[in-house]
């Protein structure tokens, strides 16, 4: 077993006696709208709001009439992007929240730092002739979000996707940030990260601009340890924190015969101190009632923890994007982004996102196709052969079919 899988093992053995402590200063208010159900708020670091533990990750979500269950029941900080369901998921939002008080709800959207059509997130302009082409395109970008949205500004706009320090603290990316706070089309800036989230933290930290965070943390995660230190010091600054990624996945298998404990895996998260808010995504109303609950009470059971201990096990799908694949592959092929679409598809049920990344990415139907035999590993076992056969397909098929 690696030192790695030991950690993992260690932190979820030993975060139920330390973290349970720490949840104390937690308050416990009433649904403003109902008065019944109990809310669990905390503040959002030092940016001066104070959010429910659970918020609402729209991503996937496509009907209304769910999002306003949502806010009726108390949820409410709602995270969007640019991107989702090309630009469907931020009109929705819009016309949701459209003639309710602006006060009343806490936005999130998210620009990618990368204005070309490339998916890849960690490209930078390597030219000072780029600067204005870049800070511009970003605001045009912010701008359509906004129109979408029906909002003269969000409350927290995120550099979308930022996987190394050097994004992070690309000049470029700070001053579009810093246009959109100075010109009130945000109130608040923060960055997202899906992979090499302790360096990216350090960068926030260390930039002393960024107000919010938003990183994947979940119990899957081999560098657990990391990623909750990183966490951990980037609170202590007095950054916001929000969680995403917590169900690692939802499921075990393509198959969905193998679920996650989601409940468990919401409240593992919580179980830290320093997160702030959670953002998962539900497009069910029976899945709003499960987050409702661990909003009420994230005390993680002992029976709980066992479903994860289990799960963690497990090679399932979600893909921390630790990149230890990439030496292996004779063809160089970007497997992290392959795995995380696979992940949309069997996890999420999320096609169309997957076809997204996929699409962006230039490659063959089948770009293994000629390759005697497979020599890339992924750390935590999954068939990358047979994963990315699988998926690379998607990019010939048309996109308005998955709509």
């Amino acid at each position: 077993m690696s030192p790695d899988s030991l950690d993992r093992r260690r932190f979820l053995k030993s975060a139920a006696a330390g973290a349970l402590c720490a949840a104390a200063p937690d308050l416990a208010v009433k649904n403003p709208e109902t008065g019944k159900r109990p809310v669990i708020t905390r503040p959002l670091g030092k940016t001066g709001l104070t959010l429910p533990v659970v918020s609402m990750g729209v991503m996937n979500a496509d009907n209304p009439a769910l999002v306003t269950a949502a806010l009726d029941a108390g949820i409410v900080h709602f995270d969007t992007a640019h991107r989702y369901q090309g630009g469907r998921n931020e009109e929705m939002l819009g016309q949701v929240f459209k003639g309710r008080p602006r006060h009343s709800i806490v936005v999130a959207t998210k620009v990618p730092p990368t204005l070309s059509l490339s998916q890849d997130a960690d490209a930078v302009p390597d030219e000072e002739p780029s600067r204005t082409r870049t800070v511009e395109d970003f605001m045009a970008r912010l701008d359509t979000s906004l129109k979408r949205l029906k909002m003269e500004h969000v409350d927290i706009l995120y550099l979308h996707n930022v996987s190394s320090r050097e994004t992070a603290l690309h000049p470029f990316f700070l001053e579009a940030l810093e246009r959109a706070k100075k010109s009130g089309r945000t109130r608040l800036v923060g960055l997202s990260t899906h992979k090499n989230e302790p360096e990216v933290l350090s960068a926030a930290v260390e930039s002393k601009f960024y107000e919010v965070v938003l990183v994947a943390y979940n119990f899957k995660q081999d560098h657990v340890l990391q990623v909750r230190d990183g966490i951990a010091k980037a609170a202590a600054a007095g950054l916001g924190i929000v969680g995403m990624k917590t169900f690692a996945g939802g499921w075990l298998d393509k198959e969905r015969t193998m679920p996650v404990n989601t409940k468990a895996a919401l409240k593992w998260v919580l179980k830290d101190p320093h997160v702030h808010t959670v953002i998962p995504g539900f497009t069910t109303f029976d899945q709003l009632e499960e987050d409702l609950a661990v909003m009420a009470d994230p005390v993680l059971s002992t029976e709980e923890e066992k479903d994860l201990r289990l799960a963690a096990a497990e090679p399932g799908l979600y893909c921390q994007g630790c990149e230890s694949c990439l030496a292996g592959c004779s063809r160089h092929l970007p497997l992290p982004e392959l795995m995380r679409s696979y992940m949309y598809v069997y996890g999420y049920r999320n096609p169309g996102r997957a076809r997204e990344v996929v699409g962006a990415l230039g490659l063959p139907d089948d770009p293994c196709a000629g390759c005697a035999g497979c020599s890339a590993r992924c750390a935590r076992g999954f068939d990358l052969r047979a994963r990315v056969r699988d998926i690379a397909r998607l990019a010939s098929v048309p996109e308005e079919f998955l709509a």
